[in-house]
C-alpha cells in the first residue's frame, strides 16, 4: 500500500483561460494488440531505433520551425506502448524539444506505460531521460478481467508497476475499464477500492465501448459477449463518480478523476481547444498560424510515415483550414466533457460569435429546463446529469 509522500495538494489548479501549448509524440508499437483498441498501435518484431530516432528529431525540427517562440505546457509521449521505446531514444527526443522551445517552468512530461515486468523495470531510466508523470495501463484489477480485454499482465503485476511508479515519481496516473461484460455495480466498488489504495492524485475511467475494426466488434456481433445494459452502464458510471468522489478524486473530465490541482495539464490542452503540434505515425495537431487553426494529421503506417520524413522530409499528409463555425463545434465537443466548462470570451474569439448565438437557442434552453447544461457568467457547462449524456446534448446543441 502506498504512503502519502505524492500527495501534490501544493500545486496551483490549472486556469480555465489558460489552455497552454502542448506536443505529442506518437510511439506506434505494441506487444500485442488488445481487442478492445482502435489506437493506431502494431506489432513488429523488429524496429531500427537509429532511423526512428532520427525521423523524430528531423519531424521536431519541422513542427519547432512553425511555432517558434511558443512556450510548451506539456509533451505527451502516447502509442502504442512508449514504454517499449528506448529510454535513451526518448532522451534524445526530450534533449532536442528543450533546445527546440522555450517551456514552462513546471512542464509536464508524461509517458505511457504498461504495467510488464520489463517495462516497469525501465521506469527509472524514464525519469532519467526526463520524463516526471507517468499513466500506466492497468485497465482492471480483476484477473479474469484481464484475460477478456487481451491484456499479457496479471492484476498483482499491475499492482507492483503501480507501486514502483510511486517510488520514482511524483506524478503518475493508471487506467481501469469498466462496464465489462457480467460486471456489477458491487465488484466494481470493490475493484474501485483497492484502485484506490494504490493511487496517487489521478485516476482515468473509461466504459468500455466496441470500436469498429477491433477483434471485439467481430466477437460482439457473433454474440460472444453482451455488455451491461443501459441502466447499470448509467449505476457503474455514477458510481465511479460517487467513490472517487468522496476520496477526493473529483471528476474534472467525463472519464479523469483528480485532486484539485493534480489534473492532466496536457489533456487540459485538449479539451480547453489549446494548441498542439502532432508528431509520429498517425498523430493529429491543431495549430493557430497567423489568424488561421489548422487541423493536421501524419501518415498513419508506420513504415510509409518513415519513409515519408527520410525521402520528403515530412510525415505530414493532411493540413486543413478550420473556418469559425469548425472551430466553435470543436471547441463544444471538447470543452464540454469538462466539469469547468467551455471559457465563453474564448469561444468567442475561436468562433467568432458568443456561444448563445452559436449554439440552437430552443434546444439549449431545453437542456437547460431540464437540467442538462447551465450558463455561467464566464462559461458553458454540461451539468453532472448532461456530462453522463453528453453525446445527446452535444447533438441537439450543433444540429444545425
Amino acid at each position: 500500500m502506498l504512503s502519502e509522500a505524492n500527495h501534490l495538494s501544493h500545486q496551483k489548479a490549472p486556469s480555465r483561460r489558460e489552455p497552454g501549448f502542448a506536443l505529442y509524440i506518437h510511439w506506434p508499437f505494441c506487444l500485442s494488440k488488445c481487442p478492445y483498441c482502435d489506437f493506431n498501435s502494431h506489432v513488429r518484431e523488429r524496429v531500427d531505433v537509429a532511423r526512428w530516432q532520427r525521423a523524430y528529431l528531423a519531424e521536431l525540427e519541422r513542427a519547432a520551425a512553425e511555432t517558434a517562440g511558443r512556450t510548451l505546457t506539456s509533451v505527451f509521449f502516447g502509442g502504442g506502448t512508449p514504454s517499449l521505446m528506448s529510454p535513451k531514444t526518448a532522451a534524445a527526443i526530450l534533449e532536442r524539444v528543450r533546445a527546440l522551445w522555450p517551456a514552462a517552468p513546471d512542464v509536464e512530461i508524461t509517458l505511457e506505460a504498461n504495467p510488464g515486468v520489463s517495462e516497469a523495470d525501465r521506469f527509472r531510466a524514464f525519469r532519467d531521460a526526463g520524463v516526471n508523470r507517468l499513466s500506466i495501463g492497468v485497465q482492471s484489477l480483476d484477473d479474469a478481467a484481464l484475460k477478456f480485454l487481451g491484456r499479457k499482465h496479471s492484476a498483482a503485476e499491475a499492482l507492483a508497476a503501480v507501486e514502483r511508479a510511486a517510488a520514482i515519481y511524483e506524478r503518475y496516473s493508471f487506467d481501469l475499464i469498466y462496464a465489462r461484460p457480467g460486471q456489477s455495480v458491487a465488484a466494481w466498488c470493490q475493484e474501485l477500492a483497492s484502485a484506490l489504495r494504490y493511487a496517487g492524485e489521478h485516476l482515468s475511467v473509461y466504459q468500455l465501448t466496441i470500436e469498429p475494426g477491433t477483434a471485439f466488434m467481430t466477437a460482439y456481433q457473433r454474440g460472444d459477449f453482451a455488455l451491461p445494459d443501459e441502466d447499470t452502464a448509467a449505476d457503474l458510471y455514477e458510481t465511479t463518480r460517487d467513490v472517487l468522489g468522496a476520496a477526493g478524486l473529483h471528476a474534472y473530465e467525463i472519464s479523469n478523476h483528480a485532486r484539485r490541482g493534480a489534473e492532466s495539464r496536457h489533456n487540459l490542452t485538449y479539451w480547453r481547444y489549446g494548441d498542439y503540434a502532432g508528431v509520429g505515425p498517425g498523430a493529429h495537431g491543431r495549430l493557430t498560424l497567423g489568424t488561421t487553426k489548422f487541423a493536421t494529421r501524419q501518415q498513419r503506417l508506420p513504415e510509409t510515415w518513415l519513409a515519408d520524413v527520410e525521402t520528403q522530409g515530412s510525415g505530414e499528409v493532411e493540413r486543413t483550414a478550420l473556418d469559425a463555425a469548425e472551430r466553435g463545434r470543436e471547441m463544444l465537443l471538447m470543452g464540454l466533457r469538462l466539469e469547468e466548462g467551455v471559457d465563453l470570451a474564448r469561444f468567442e474569439r475561436e468562433a467568432g460569435k458568443p456561444a448563445r448565438e452559436f449554439v440552437d437557442a430552443r434546444a439549449a434552453g431545453r437542456l437547460a429546463d431540464a437540467g442538462l447544461i447551465e450558463w455561467a457568467a464566464d462559461a458553458l457547462r454540461a451539468t453532472e446529469a448532461g456530462r453522463q449524456r453528453l453525446n445527446a446534448v452535444l447533438a441537439a446543441l450543433v444540429s444545425r
